[in-house]
């Protein structure tokens, strides 16, 4: 796989083999860019997932569950409000999603994506996924970022912020259909 440039990353958006709704503007090289040399800058959705203090439950990852529905069960929403803020704490672990939409189609020339953090929330401790950086190619929906602290400090999130990296690849072949997601079309952290 071959990672794809900005100047490709538009090509693949005007062509439509990658859909990012809202569309990332100002494009490179304009000030403001959330474009960097191979990735995009998403942005932070206001509504996160908080766990709930006191749950005394297990998760059985070997037991055909839908992850959504424990989710559900021991997290709770809550909304950053407009011109607010949320201190991630020290060990604090909480579940967010990106602002915009991702759409990768099973198309010619189709593409496959990963989400990575950005070094200079890293260098403060921020994880934004743990295992699950890939956006398989026929994915659509909003990103769940896995948000961590491992830092010493509190990290302050801001919706609307840039708070991770869209990183995308080429697939080589046209994929078969694949087995159907429970993420797919996913609109909350629980898909």
């Amino acid at each position: 796989m071959a990672v794809l440039s900005n100047t490709e990353i538009i090509r693949a958006l005007d062509e439509g083999r990658l859909v990012i709704e809202p569309r990332p503007e100002p494009g490179p090289g304009h000030d403001g860019t959330p474009f960097d040399s191979i990735s995009v800058d998403l942005r932070l959705a206001p509504e996160i997932y908080v766990p709930i203090d006191g749950m005394n439950i297990a998760f059985d990852a070997g037991k055909k569950i839908g992850v959504g529905k424990t989710l559900r069960t021991v997290y709770k929403t809550d909304t950053i409000p407009h011109g607010q803020t949320k201190a991630l704490e020290p060990c604090e672990f909480i579940l967010g999603r990106t602002m915009e939409t991702i759409k990768l189609p099973v198309v010619e020339n189709c593409l496959a994506a990963r989400i990575e953090g950005r070094s200079s929330l890293a260098r403060q401790g921020l994880i934004v996924h743990f295992t699950a950086p890939t956006i398989h190619t026929d994915f659509s929906g909003q990103i769940t970022l896995e948000m961590i602290n491992l830092g010493k400090i509190p990290i302050i999130l801001t919706p609307g912020m840039g708070i991770c990296q869209l990183i995308v690849e080429t697939v080589v072949g046209t994929p078969t259909q694949a087995r159907v997601s429970q993420f797919q079309n996913q609109r909350t952290p629980a898909g």
